[in-house]
């Protein structure tokens, strides 16, 4: 087994931290849409020039915050399903099925990053005056980790990882402005967006575990369904997510000609990868599961982060 610095990098690798794009830039942009003025107005923190130094501190927090959540709930994954993992030709080469490195030093690892975000989660009360953050620490890292056990008692475990990230907008705009969920329903919006759009390209993923899930017993929408009847749940979930979007621009004043063309391309990205889906099967989901995803997630977030300063 290897030691030290080794097993960190074999599971830094395994849970691919380049990942972490899918939910990033809609918490980004729920700072900006939090903010009672963008850019930053004279009266924050005592002028224009501080108003900018508080959104850069706060966006700081909000990225370190939401790479320790996303390791801390990848790692209890990792450790939740390590024999389930051994088990599976498609995932054996994780680094705890493996063996290339230990339960203690990915228990260690989950640790720390819980340490990291509940520290950071309490600087916005340190810094700005905002302990809501603090408070909901933990309640929201043992939310996060919930997902990795529904796979075991109900085939809606994609929905429960939707809901996983769909609390990082949320939790962005309650660590700027708690006022801001409710006085922004965009917010609300996208976070229904999140949890119909991260859903649906979690049962693409799990199509490739299909008879696995059966043979062992475990629940998802696959397992349950079927290939079709995923493909069909699939498709009926990024069309809620593509309704949320249009809900979300809408209700914003400060979403505007960029947000629409943002939306009008996720329209041509998820179109795509289904078409990539019925047209490869198995051979197209990771195109569709990880190329178009981080698609959407970044072309949204940079569009609505836009529309708010335009």
């Amino acid at each position: 087994m290897a030691r030290g610095p080794s097993q960190a990098l074999e599971l830094v690798r395994d849970i691919k931290l380049a990942h972490t794009v899918f939910a990033m830039p809609f918490a980004v942009l729920a700072v900006f849409l939090a903010r009672a003025g963008a850019p930053p107005e004279r009266g924050q923190a005592g002028g224009k020039a501080d108003g900018w130094g508080v959104l850069a501190g706060q966006l700081v927090i909000v990225v370190v915050c939401m790479v320790a959540a996303r390791t801390w709930a990848m790692l209890v994954n990792r450790l939740a399903d390590r024999r389930l993992d051994a088990a599976n030709p498609r995932t054996a080469w994780r680094a705890l099925a493996a063996g290339r490195a230990s339960v203690r030093s990915a228990g260690v690892a989950a640790g720390v990053s819980a340490v990291v975000f509940v520290v950071g989660a309490a600087m916005f009360g340190v810094l700005y005056a905002n302990w809501l953050p603090a408070i909901l620490a933990v309640p929201v890292l043992l939310w996060i980790a919930f997902y990795s056990f529904t796979k075991r008692f109900t085939w809606l475990c994609h929905v429960f990882l939707g809901g996983a990230l769909a609390a990082s907008p949320l939790a962005a705009a309650i660590a700027v402005r708690p006022e801001s969920l409710m006085d922004t329903p965009a917010l609300w919006w996208l976070a229904g967006m999140v949890i119909a759009w991260v859903a649906g390209f979690d049962v693409i993923y799990a199509l490739q575990d299909l008879d696995f899930d059966r043979r062992v017993g475990l629940r998802s929408v696959p397992a349950q369904f079927g290939w079709r009847g995923a493909c069909w749940g699939a498709r009926a979930l990024h069309v809620l997510a593509l309704g949320a979007l249009v809900m979300a621009w809408r209700d914003e004043p400060r979403f505007g000609a960029l947000f629409a063309t943002g939306i009008g391309v996720v329209v041509l990205a998820l179109v795509f990868e289904h078409a990539v889906l019925a047209r490869k099967g198995r051979e197209g989901i990771p195109m569709a599961f990880f190329t178009l995803n981080g698609v959407v997630s970044v072309v949204l977030g940079a569009a609505g982060i836009a529309d708010v300063f335009v």
